[in-house]
């Protein structure tokens, strides 16, 4: 496995094996087993896994966590070999971003849902930077995590309205033994909170089985958690918008602050 940390250094690398197909996998570093679930699907069907390992500055808002978001590059280039990564594509701000830049690419209506209504500029910034990473690898297939639901939609629907000659390939969540999602953000829980923190895979799937009503699993979710709903929800998928007799599929969403930190997680399901 190589280690890279310019787009010149990577694009030499890439050149010679354009013919081979190559798999992104595209993520903000400090790797779990969610990351590792991506490079393994990865593998499967690409010659070439290139992994990037990038905290985005511009889809974090003025109060959110960039500088305290954790990072180990170490420990997740030892984690991206392990898993058989070819290439670690490790650039620092200034190689994504030399400039201010005066063109932009916005995430649109759907970004104005679920996630959005409190981070405005989040997606904007995440469809700003996979763009970058598009162009930058021209992979032939990339991976995200479900876990991400809004922001796979809104990817997929970037490469659909773009012409991105790409294949998106959405991974399943990976969960702990009790049902709490994966995420980089569960190393911020307390050992309380931790324990607490799995009600709320619980209540989604009450919810998708009919044994309660979403007023309901907002309140049993604050109860067990201690937390404060940022938004529960169902909308349709991929589309972000509100159910219809069309509907081919659904997407209950949540994000729950449990103290400083927010979590997010979902259910995906076909309409039968």
């Amino acid at each position: 496995m190589k280690v890279l940390t310019t787009i010149e250094a990577l694009r030499a690398e890439l050149a010679p094996l354009r013919k081979q197909s190559i798999g992104l996998v595209p993520t903000m570093g400090y790797l779990h087993e969610g990351h590792l679930a991506l490079v393994a699907a990865a593998k499967q069907a690409n010659a070439i896994v290139v992994m990037s390992i990038f905290v985005n500055p511009t889809q974090f808002g003025p109060n959110e966590d960039f500088e305290s978001y954790p990072r180990d590059l170490a420990r997740d280039c030892q984690l991206a070999e392990q898993a058989g990564v070819t290439f670690v594509f490790a650039p620092n701000v200034e190689e994504m971003y030399p400039t201010q830049g005066s063109v932009v690419v916005q995430a649109g209506a759907m970004a104005r849902e679920l996630c959005g209504k409190s981070r405005p500029t989040h997606f904007d910034g995440v469809v700003q930077v996979v763009a970058k990473l598009f162009n930058i690898v021209q992979p032939t297939r990339a991976y995200f995590g479900q876990k991400d639901a809004q922001q796979l939609a809104i990817i997929e629907t970037m490469v659909r309205d773009f012409n991105f000659p790409i294949e998106i390939c959405p991974v399943a969540i990976v969960r702990e033994a009790d049902g709490l999602a994966k995420s980089s953000r569960n190393v911020y829980l307390t050992e309380e909170q931790r324990a607490k923190a799995p009600a709320i895979f619980k209540e989604l799937t009450s919810i998708q089985q009919g044994q309660q009503t979403i007023a309901e699993a907002r309140i049993a979710i604050e109860q067990a958690t201690g937390g404060k709903i940022d938004y529960l929800t169902q909308l349709s998928y991929p589309d972000l918008a509100d159910p219809t007799a069309s509907t081919k599929h659904l997407v209950l969403a949540v994000a729950v602050f449990i103290g400083k930190t927010r979590l997010i997680d979902n259910i995906i399901w076909e309409v039968v």
